[in-house]
């Protein structure tokens, strides 16, 4: 099951025969078809060194001091977390053009961080079977579930057996890799399985159905970055809420829904900075899923309730502050902006009798893959209408490759469009061929904005 992969001996002559005799880790590895010059690894969300790649492409570095826990690495717009220790030798090799595939680890610390990548694929590859098992009756499904967490069970205990030296810091990890991914298939099926059932949410599960929840604590900040602890507690977080009463949600979370996660998330996440990360995430996401610039008050209330994040509630109130400067019915205010040739131009021209998406985006909070991914398929879709990307704060050399250079444009700091943009978080305008803004809010990422698309060409 775990990777193997040769020492790069190039590396590991700079590290010698001896492993390191204080608390430093070396970290270093190839980048193959590199997307940067760069590695940087961070502790939770803070960057704490960063690597520049040679000639070959090699990187390496000491760093010191590191406590034993959870790292990730970021390499052009992907990452993936590793399990650190005081001296490891670490060496990792990937090809960005399949990136996690790839990806595979040698030295000091490779085994519990090759098993690691290895659960994160397994989980990947199973995801659409559990579509499957979702189908399957409450009992047919819990029998299901069960087998599969004895071979987790049995795979946790094997390799524990074969490395005894491995920290308890790291049994935990390892068990969260393993099992937390199917805890939260176990949070998410009442929902999916209302999709097949006579009954809109099912509520004959057992009384062992939720068994996992027993050995479940949400006290641990330093986890909540960690993607099969944080994908578990935000669906158990929903699942509760679910319970109450409501059924399945599609397109967009009601405002009631939206206030009782809210309240949920505040009842059961006790560090401060894990609360207050899932309060803003969830009310900025479920603004995001509407796709419109209709605000539900009542939620974004709650919100301002129950945060105690001074810096995330003048985010969020920002961007209704934004929202608010662009109405649905008048015309588009007026700025310049600029291509990639540095010439300035004026948003009336470019949107003069044309349907027109105009996305303004920054890349702390959606990547240019991201985008170039999500604007092709609407020019493809929807080729009377034309899609212009506007970055904020931008600069002459950071457009996104794969797109047309033609619709790209950036504005600075001093553009008028800042007065709709305060926050500078991502932002979509749809306009119709007069001028008259349709949708001063709409969102790439929500399943309604292609009706929302479809509807302007019809107008």
């Amino acid at each position: 099951m775990f990777k193997h992969l040769a020492v790069f001996l190039s590396l590991f002559a700079v590290l010698g025969c001896n492993s390191p005799k204080d608390d430093s880790i070396y970290f270093g590895g190839k980048i193959i078809n590199p997307k940067s010059d760069h590695v940087i690894l961070y502790a939770m969300e803070k960057a704490i060194d960063t690597f520049f790649l040679d000639d070959e492409n090699k990187f390496i570095g000491k760093v010191t001091p590191v406590k034993e826990g959870l790292y990730y690495f970021n390499h052009g717009v992907e990452n993936q977390y590793i399990y650190l220790e005081p001296n490891d030798s670490l060496m990792l090799r990937l090809n960005t053009w399949d990136f996690d595939e790839s990806l595979g680890f040698s030295g000091r610390g490779a085994d519990r961080n090759n098993i690691l990548i290895d659960c994160f694929l397994e989980n990947e590859k199973n995801h659409k079977a559990f579509y499957k098992l979702n189908r399957l009756k409450p009992n047919d499904f819990k029998k299901k579930i069960d087998s599969i967490l004895e071979f987790k069970t049995n795979t946790y205990e094997r390799y524990l057996k074969e490395h005894p030296n491995e920290t308890s810091g790291f049994h935990n990890i390892l068990n969260i890799a393993l099992k937390y991914p199917i805890y939260s298939r176990i949070e998410r099926y009442p929902i999916a399985h209302s999709k097949y059932s006579e009954t809109k949410h099912e509520q004959n599960l057992g009384s062992d159905f939720y068994n996992h929840r027993k050995g479940i604590s949400m006290d641990t900040d330093s986890l909540m970055y960690y993607p099969a602890y944080a994908q578990y507690i935000r669906n158990y977080l929903y699942n509760l809420t679910y319970a109450l009463g409501y059924e399945p949600m599609n397109n967009e979370y009601s405002s009631a829904f939206t206030e009782d996660l809210l309240k949920i998330i505040d009842k059961n996440i006790s560090p401060k900075k894990s609360k207050n990360a899932f309060l803003k995430q969830t009310v900025i996401t479920h603004f995001y899923r509407k796709s419109s610039c209709e605000i539900n008050k009542g939620a974004f209330d709650t919100y301002f309730d129950l945060s105690s994040d001074q810096d995330d509630i003048d985010l969020v109130r920002k961007m209704l502050i934004d929202n608010n400067a662009i109405l649905k019915g008048k015309k588009l205010l007026d700025f310049n902006l600029y291509d990639y040739t540095s010439a300035k131009h004026n948003i009336q021209e470019i949107i003069k009798r044309k349907n027109t998406f105009l996305f303004f985006w920054n890349p702390e909070y959606v990547s240019p893959m991201y985008i170039a991914s999500r604007m092709n398929y609407f020019s493809n879709k929807f080729p009377e209408i034309q899609f212009i990307q506007v970055r904020i704060d931008g600069k002459n050399t950071k457009k996104i490759h794969k797109l047309d250079i033609k619709n790209q444009y950036y504005i600075d700091a001093k553009s008028e469009a800042n007065n709709f943009l305060s926050s500078k978080m991502p932002r979509s305008i749809i306009i119709n061929k007069n001028g008259i803004v349709e949708n001063g809010y709409a969102s790439i990422s929500s399943s309604k904005v292609v009706r929302q698309l479809k509807e302007l060409t019809n107008k």
